[in-house]
């Protein structure tokens, strides 16, 4: 008799099963929800980076022109009294592969530096600045 018993209960029950499943898809669910947009923040951190990378660009070209940022990122590119370029032309695109906008203000004396970001629209709320 005892036999009997215990081959009743080698497996389990479906109830149990159904306990088993809705944990784990709960606990999936908190996962995709902390950990689902890791790449949008790492792009929009690395966009942070190159803007500041090409901020101290465009302060070192001030510096070694003596007459104001440059005209255009592409200016920075290319090298400046025989010296190696201050950026190489892939640096000027953002964390989602869009151009940078760059403008110059006030007789190239300010500028401003704009990625679009996720949406790649300029001048929505998810634009990031310097």
């Amino acid at each position: 008799m005892s036999m009997k018993r215990n081959s009743r209960r080698a497996g389990f029950t479906l109830v149990e099963l159904l306990l088993v499943i809705t944990i784990l898809g709960i606990l999936g669910t908190v996962v995709v929800v902390n950990f689902g947009d890791v790449g949008g923040r790492a792009r929009a951190e690395t966009t942070r980076q190159s803007i500041a990378a090409i901020a101290q660009a465009c302060e070192m070209y001030r510096v070694q022109v003596g007459r104001g940022y440059p005209k255009s990122l592409e200016d920075l590119t290319v090298g400046i009294n025989d010296e190696e370029p201050l950026l190489k032309s892939s640096d000027l695109n953002d964390g989602w592969g869009a151009p940078f906008e760059y403008k110059t203000e006030n007789g190239n004396k300010k500028y401003t530096l704009r990625s679009a970001g996720p949406d790649g629209q300029m001048n929505t709320e998810d634009d990031i600045t310097n």
